[in-house]
């Protein structure tokens, strides 16, 4: 099978199991509907898949640094569905919080694993992975809608038909497994292109927290901010979220391209220097051109998000399962936790006092990337000759 046609099956594999991470936070208004649960027991569901799938992704990344487990992605694929599936079936809240820790646990299996398949499968082209990321970020952005389309038409008891995207991802990831002349290029692993730099990753981690909050502050408040300064109109604060959403399957296809002619350091500090900007815009800019600010947001957040994952790979190149869970899972769950403060601050002030600080973390961001080194690895720019010819092997948009 074609560097191409995996990828793409891969993508759309990869849409599959986030559609479950979506999924999760899209049940909460119908679990409070028919279940009476409150603030509390309905934050307790999404913690339950959140904190499992994040501090647990890690975890099943050092597993497969000492041996492949590629078997990992249908296997993972499945847990996530079966979990969100059951998540209906029953009126006990302890048997909810397993069905989505369940869930949760599946999508942990599946990222670190799936992003060393991506890698050997995209043979080191960021555009590759760019196409691999963009199916994750279209799966979560789905995600409401097929909760809706499912549950606000039959109720929980309807939940299992959310089981299907799980047997389709499965299927897709399994046909990439099978193929002959890519099932053992897929087992093997990269060939580890010098020590590990921890010093390097460590300031990548501390830069995709940074983002984390930032996405993750926006997406939590975004619509309501919208709304207040566009005259109220709920139509406007979707209108917003949708926008920053769509930018997200623009700017992670861009970075791609845009590492392929700068390295990804370079491209990743110009785009959080622009996130700097635009989240000022998004802020404090009144009228229509928050829609601009939005865009422009969205877009310097995604730019980096696939980049830092293969940056990741290249400072951690003998442990590339752990730095695929640290900069997939437990980063980007950071967010989530700071989501709540900001809420705390909104109810003390304003949502916009509240929104501020987040103009600041992007300037972090770029200042640690500053400090950081484009590495000589199959991704770095040693590598570009094989990266370009990779390039030329996957979707064109």
């Amino acid at each position: 099978m074609r560097s191409k046609a995996s990828i793409t099956l891969l993508s759309v594999g990869h849409a599959c199991v986030d559609v479950y991470q979506g999924a999760v936070a899209s049940l909460v208004p119908f679990l409070v509907a028919e279940r009476a649960y409150g603030y509390a027991a309905a934050s307790g569901v999404v913690l339950a898949a959140a904190l499992l799938s994040s501090v647990a992704q890690p975890l099943f990344g050092a597993l497969t640094d000492r041996r492949p487990a590629p078997w990992l992605l249908p296997a993972g694929t499945l847990l996530a569905g079966l979990g969100i599936a059951l998540s209906g079936s029953s009126d006990s809240y302890a048997l909810t919080l397993l069905c989505v820790a369940v869930s949760g646990a599946g999508v942990a299996a599946y990222h670190p694993e799936s992003a060393r398949v991506a890698r050997l499968a995209g043979e080191g082209s960021h555009s590759a992975m760019g196409w691999f990321s963009l199916g994750g970020n279209a799966g979560f952005a789905l995600a409401p809608l097929l909760v809706t389309a499912v549950v606000g038409t039959g109720g929980l008891r309807w939940t299992p038909l959310l089981v299907l995207p799980a047997l389709v991802g499965a299927a897709l990831n399994g046909a990439v497994l099978r193929a002959p002349e890519r099932r053992r290029h897929l087992t093997g692993t990269a060939p580890a292109a010098g020590a590990d730099d921890g010093a390097s990753f460590l300031k990548l981690s501390l830069a995709v927290v940074c983002r984390s909050v930032v996405f993750t502050g926006l997406s939590s408040f975004l619509s309501l901010y919208a709304a207040q300064r566009l005259g109220g109109s709920t139509a406007a604060g979707t209108a917003a979220l949708s926008v920053l959403y769509l930018g997200g399957a623009v700017g992670s296809v861009l970075g791609g391209r845009l590492a392929g002619r700068w390295d990804r350091v370079t491209v990743c500090r110009w785009s959080y220097l622009l996130s700097v900007a635009a989240v000022a815009g998004v802020v404090f800019v009144p009228g229509p051109a928050l829609y601009l600010c939005v865009a422009l947001t969205s877009a310097g957040l995604y730019v980096p998000f696939s980049l830092q994952v293969t940056l990741g790979q290249d400072y951690l190149p003998t442990r590339v399962g752990t730095a695929s869970g640290v900069t997939l899972g437990l980063t980007v769950s950071v967010g989530g936790l700071a989501s709540p403060l900001i809420g705390r601050v909104a109810d003390a002030t304003s949502l916009r006092t509240a929104l501020a600080p987040l103009v600041l973390l992007p300037a972090l961001a770029w200042l640690l990337f500053r400090a950081l080194p484009e590495p000589a690895g199959p991704g770095g720019r040693a590598g570009a000759p094989a990266a370009a010819a990779a390039q030329r092997a996957v979707p064109k948009s």
